[in-house]
């Protein structure tokens, strides 16, 4: 059975590469789009109310098959996720060259930190590079400064996952406003060039070759049943978690007596 998460099919509508696959009274081939505000849920309803099952982030690609009462349904490049977003987060698909590598990079109307901040791109969002002007580069919305954007991929995918402690915990985020378990590890991983699933589950069948708990070392990965942490040596792990409603470092016999209660037992190690 497909994965409804990752395929764009609903009873009464499916992408139309899905012929064949799915059953469904009609099909779309479906419209590419960008993202183009600094962030936006991808909800499970086209609502406010609804679930936020992952965010996109600006200059991301969104496969449009359906839009009503200002919402659009379909599917994300970058991690094949299928979900809701909202109209006016979205432009004419544009190409894009560099990537964010701040945490968060303020968009600026002239190339001058003092002028008015319009929106803040989150690490990984991808922009065009229209102009340069002294320190700031056009994007087209506006301008950031060029230390904001990453001039080589990075290679430690740990130092960038630390970078995100204290940030809240958020169901669904993946940015330093707020973000989950396997936006964290998504997150740094992709900030390395590493593409990697948006869940949990997703990730332990896709990401590296499992070792020995009692093998651990820094850039592990430590599964539980729905969480997901990241070693920064053979006795930390770093993981956005509901208990501590942040990315907090904790000894990991300790993380595992405490998760046990909920979720059971470490499921795998896996080294990426």
């Amino acid at each position: 059975m497909a994965d409804k998460r990752v395929t764009p099919a609903r009873p009464d509508l499916a992408a139309s590469h899905l012929k064949g696959v799915v059953s469904a009274p009609r099909f779309a081939d479906g419209e590419k789009f960008s993202v183009a505000v600094g962030r936006t849920g991808l909800r499970v309803r086209p609502s406010d109310d609804a679930a936020q099952d992952s965010e996109l982030l600006f200059g991301e690609t969104f496969t449009v098959y359906d839009r009503a009462r200002g919402w659009a349904w379909g599917q994300a490049a970058s991690d094949l996720y299928v979900g809701y977003v909202k109209e006016d987060a979205l432009a004419p698909s544009f190409a894009t060259q560099a990537k964010i590598s701040a945490l968060m990079a303020p968009v600026f109307p002239a190339p001058d930190l003092k002028t008015p901040v319009r929106d803040l791109l989150p690490m990984n969002a991808a922009v065009s590079v229209l102009a340069r002007d002294g320190d700031y580069v056009n994007i087209g919305p506006g301008f950031v400064h060029q230390r904001h954007l990453a001039p080589e991929t990075e290679k430690d995918f740990v130092a960038i996952a630390e970078r995100f402690l204290g940030a809240p915990y958020v169901w669904g985020g993946k940015t330093a406003v707020g973000l989950d378990c396997s936006g964290l590890i998504q997150t740094a991983l992709e900030a390395t060039g590493k593409a990697a699933p948006r869940d949990t589950d997703m990730m332990e069948k896709a990401l590296g070759e499992a070792v020995s708990l009692s093998d651990v070392r820094r850039g592990d990965l430590v599964f539980w049943k729905g969480h997901i942490g990241v070693m920064l040596d053979h006795t930390r792990l770093l993981h956005a978690n509901a208990f501590h409603m942040a990315v907090a470092i904790e000894p990991l016999v300790e993380a595992i007596a405490r998760i046990e209660k909920v979720a059971g037992p470490v499921t795998s190690v896996k080294r990426v």
